[in-house]
């Protein structure tokens, strides 16, 4: 079988990894054209070329998906099957060209979390279970007929990075699984519409912006740590570090913390408890929060002892949010 991959990010070199291990038939790879970045403004290739170069795959960069010379190329290349990991909208004429069709892999059970982000939305809303599903591409994004799906447990413990290692893996098993069931043909896709009908809400996963990170310190302890958890390590929960005596104010990223048992009924939300030395909380709307990873705008993340060392704070600071 002929196969053309398409996918940018990190999350997609699993799969492609794992069908050339699996020796088939990779006769092309898509990916995101390459882009200036870092403080040297260097050439930074995707994840999936430097996979792609590794292994001496034929590799095409289209920024225009509908360029007429890239759709010739790529009807060139013969596919039977195209597979989609985490790369961008498809149109029809692209997604509708090999005999076999195209399939996506999604890091979600759908039809919950359709959407850009749904790594990130499960752990802020504190599901418990999640998992991967490939289905074939159509019109409407992420509402095709689903072919396979694999369930995985989210830890107490587990936070945007390590539940995308642990989709990542899974996904690029159910990848491999989905390609041998389309060749034997022995699969038999379900229509999403089935799956809505006993459930009382869709959970959407839409684009994470930079307003949707800000820490709202009004809301419960455990509501506050989800949300961190599902934006760690990236793009990261933000606050601002406010002293109360100067007035100064410092835009600072939480990237764990740990609930306690402890309450000040005395303190606002916002406030903090420390000892300067060992220990920050700060007050929810329910209890207080202790804070273990930051990091100060243009410094580096650290624990939050390392902070407390380098950081003269006391009780007269507090966090507060524009939200």
């Amino acid at each position: 079988m002929r196969i053309v991959f398409m996918g940018t990010p990190d999350f997609a070199v699993g799969a492609l990894q794992k069908l050339v291990e699996n020796n088939y038939s990779i006769v092309g790879v898509i990916t995101a054209t390459d882009q200036i970045a870092g403080r040297g403004q260097k050439l930074q290739f995707s994840a999936v070329k430097n996979y792609a170069l590794s292994q001496g795959l034929h590799i095409l960069q289209p920024s225009n998906l509908k360029d007429p010379n890239f759709l010739e190329e790529l009807k060139e290349l013969k596919a039977d099957i195209q597979v989609v990991v985490a790369f961008r909208m498809l149109p029809e004429l692209v997604w509708d060209m090999p005999p076999l069709g195209t399939f996506n892999l999604h890091a979600s059970l759908l039809p919950q979390y359709r959407g850009a982000a749904p790594i990130n939305h499960v752990l802020m809303n504190g599901e418990t279970e999640t998992g991967v599903t490939t289905f074939f591409l159509n019109k409407e994004i992420d509402t095709g007929k689903i072919i396979l799906q694999k369930k995985c447990l989210i830890a107490a413990d587990d936070d945007a990075g390590s539940l995308h290692d642990k989709l990542k893996q899974l996904g690029a098993e159910l990848i491999l699984e989905t390609i041998h069931s389309i060749e034997q043909n022995e699969f038999q896709s379900i229509d999403q519409s089935l799956l809505t009908t006993n459930l009382t809400k869709l959970k959407p996963a839409p684009k994470i912006f930079k307003n949707d990170c800000e820490i709202n310190w009004n809301e419960k302890s455990k509501t506050i740590q989800n949300k961190i958890r599902g934006l760690s390590p990236y793009p990261a929960a933000f606050t601002y570090l406010l002293n109360k005596e100067t007035s100064q104010k410092y835009s600072i990223k939480i990237f764990k913390v740990s609930q306690t048992s402890e309450n000040d009924p005395i303190l606002n939300t916002g406030q903090i408890s420390t000892d300067a030395k060992n220990f920050l909380q700060v007050k929810t709307q329910d209890q207080m929060l202790s804070i273990e990873q930051v990091q100060l705008e243009g410094k580096k993340r650290i624990g939050i002892k390392e902070f407390l060392r380098g950081f003269p704070i006391n009780n007269q600071w507090s966090f507060t949010s524009l939200i």
